[in-house]
């Protein structure tokens, strides 16, 4: 008897650690789910509309795991946030970067071990598979065309944004100027406030103390026109100088009904999150390749934009609502 407990105990043990393996390799619902991944530039409203398109992918498809991470503005933060994801076991990677030129090595880095693709803002030059979002040229020409039809006389307008290297930062501002281009419109400058809204109301305060004659401030970010009207309200110069926006922030589609901002070109942030998860499902989870999942020889995918003027800021808003409490269902 006594030469068996040993075999007895072994077997025992064994049992235990084939039981805790067979705990370890199940692990939740999650972990036999393929995990892709969406990186924002920034926190804002535009980026939690994103979130209910991949939320909206996450519930149809069972067989994902959608990690939402938010940025800071920083290619540092983007990186760290990467790098832990990677280590995680993502297999799939939708980011915004916040530089098209000093991030290429980076996402070159993480396409070695991850499909990548860009999302809202590009970095062409990297081997990221494809862009998914908006002609930043041509809806930087769209509000330009606005900006037109709200100055029929011509002024001097200012032009704010984040991040003036981000790829739809440079792409914006060069479609507004392409459509003022000879209309009586005068660009001062391109001011930035490297995300921050304190920093964005601050520099439309200095605009409209520096230049008294100034006829309208432009926001290329979601955040922006909020900042402005914030500025302008506090001045007294509602009416006397017209806003002009990027994007579907809350109080962007209150203030357009209420007259106080002109309009805005609104993108499909939804679209956005929801085409990123399917795409990147295709490629890691069914194993096509890029063309096979859609991707077009010249790997852009476009995304449509449209123009809300007033009267059109109130029922825009209520979808946004709607996809902001589908994240919590």
């Amino acid at each position: 008897m006594r030469k068996l407990l040993p075999i007895l105990f072994s077997l025992v043990g064994l049992f235990f650690v084939g039981c805790g393996k067979s705990s370890d390799s199940s692990g939740g619902a999650s972990t036999s789910k393929t995990k892709l991944s969406f990186i924002t530039n920034v926190s804002a409203d535009f980026w939690v509309y994103a979130e209910a398109g991949a939320r909206a992918a996450e519930r149809e498809f069972d067989d994902i795991e959608v990690i939402f991470r938010s940025g800071d503005g920083t290619t540092t933060k983007q990186k760290q946030i990467v790098d832990d994801l990677l280590a995680a076991g993502v297999k799939g990677i939708a980011i915004s970067p916040t530089s098209a030129t000093n991030q290429i090595r980076m996402i070159n880095d993480w396409a070695t071990d991850a499909h990548v693709i860009c999302v809202d803002s590009d970095s062409p030059e990297s081997n990221r598979i494809t862009y998914l979002g908006t002609d930043n040229i041509a809806a930087g020409r769209q509000l330009g065309e606005l900006a037109k039809e709200a100055l029929p006389n011509g002024g001097k307008v200012m032009v704010f944004v984040g991040i003036k290297d981000q790829q739809n930062a440079i792409e914006r501002f060069q479609g507004f100027k392409e459509a003022t281009a000879g209309s009586g419109i005068e660009v001062i400058d391109l001011r930035t406030d490297g995300a921050d809204a304190a920093k964005a109301r601050a520099n439309a305060e200095d605009t409209l103390t520096a230049h008294p004659d100034i006829a309208a401030l432009v926001g290329l970010w979601s955040y922006n026109a909020p900042a402005c009207l914030e500025a302008v309200k506090a001045a007294g110069l509602i009416g006397k100088v017209k806003i002009l926006s990027f994007d579907e922030a809350p109080k962007t589609l209150e203030a357009i009904d209420a007259g106080e901002i002109y309009g805005t070109i609104v993108q499909d942030p939804y679209t956005f999150g929801y085409d990123s998860m399917a795409l990147l499902r295709d490629l890691a989870v069914e194993g096509k390749s890029p063309s096979e999942a859609g991707v077009p020889a010249s790997k852009i995918i476009y995304v449509p934009t449209k123009v809300l003027r007033q009267g059109e800021g109130l029922a825009y808003k209520e979808q946004c609502d709607a996809w902001k409490a589908s994240i919590s269902n």
